[in-house]
């Protein structure tokens, strides 16, 4: 599977459908130290060139947590402040994102690491295990989880830009919550924005180099995993950027001036391969992969509303909840 990018954080857009303006608050970060936490039965959770992350227990509370430390390449302690700073804002009082605990301190040699709840295995784990396709009203419950948390991650002006499978935790309580803000940015944060994300889950507009993307790059990578849990697998699965563009209009068509105006103006668009009219005026052929068998009329709308390429068409998390599928909720 393609990897994260591992840029610098620029800035996000703000969302258009927010109600507020993306002022930032002063926030406090709690500091902690690493003397209060037990890691006789610690074990890795994940490592990368961003460092490792390792699961522990609070000595005081028993709680356990998961604590990343950054390694050579993390960005420093900077960079774990404002990623806890980030993670604080998004999950306070949204409990579809991983909880923060704030940052805690080795006071022999003044190491930084980030505290988090444990949130359990991630969601791309639990699908490899999954032996057959899931029940509907499974996906159904999931995505209502997933989209509440980015409506709640949105109104505290954060957007994640790295929504996937592995970026989502399924905890004991059987709750989906979404972690790993490495590559979040705060919406008051001007633009230019460059690509940030993992190629088979980020959005068109990001892919295209649109320069003011905004919090519906979420959305779009929150369609790619509904699909993946209807079907087991990633939607769209190029071998970079220009391949990845083509799987995604391959199966919900070329865009053009009707359907998404400023298409035209890319890069991409200008140096498309000769298409005969036929493949360029194909359209979407997404319902042939989501038939009724697979998915209901009901889901299949909510899905093509999140998989709009043109961002201007596309559901924002807290419209796409209010859609008619979800009043099936049990």
């Amino acid at each position: 599977m393609a990897a994260a990018c591992v840029e610098a954080p620029a800035g996000v857009a703000r969302h258009h459908a927010a109600a507020q303006p993306a002022a930032r608050k002063r926030m406090r970060v709690a500091m902690g130290s690493t003397d209060d936490y037990d890691f006789e039965d610690a074990y890795r959770l994940g490592e990368g060139t961003f460092g490792a992350v390792i699961r522990a227990r609070h000595r005081g509370t028993g709680q356990a947590v998961a604590m990343k430390f950054l390694g050579d390449d993390g960005g420093g302690h900077e960079a774990l402040l404002r990623k806890s700073l980030l993670l604080e804002a998004a999950s306070a009082g949204n409990q579809f994102v991983v909880g923060s605990h704030g940052l805690a301190r080795d006071p022999a040699t003044w190491e930084l690491c980030l505290v988090m709840d444990y949130g359990g295995s991630s969601l791309r784990d639990a699908l490899r295990r999954q032996p057959g396709p899931l029940p509907e009203s499974t996906v159904r419950a999931a995505m209502w989880e997933l989209l509440t948390g980015a409506k709640g991650m949105h109104a505290a002006h954060i957007m994640h830009r790295d929504i996937k499978p592995h970026n989502i935790l399924l905890g004991d309580d059987r709750v989906l919550r979404l972690c790993d803000l490495g590559l979040a940015v705060h919406m008051s944060e001007p633009p230019p924005y460059g690509k940030a994300g993992t190629l088979w889950y980020m959005a068109p507009e990001v892919l295209l180099g649109k320069p003011d993307y905004d919090a519906l790059v979420d959305v779009w990578s929150l369609g790619c995993v509904m699909a993946e849990l209807v079907t087991g697998k990633a939607p769209f699965r190029g071998e970079d950027e220009e391949d990845q563009l083509c799987a995604i209009f391959g199966v919900l068509g070329f865009p053009d001036d009707t359907t998404w105006p400023w298409f035209a103006s890319t890069q991409f668009a200008a140096e498309l391969p000769e298409l005969d009219d036929k493949q360029r005026k194909q359209g979407s052929v997404l319902h042939s992969k989501f038939p009724e068998t697979r998915l209901s009329k009901e889901g299949f709308d909510l899905l093509s509303g999140l998989l709009a390429c043109n961002p201007d068409k596309r559901l924002t998390a807290a419209a796409a909840l209010k859609h008619p599928w979800f009043s099936r909720m049990d």
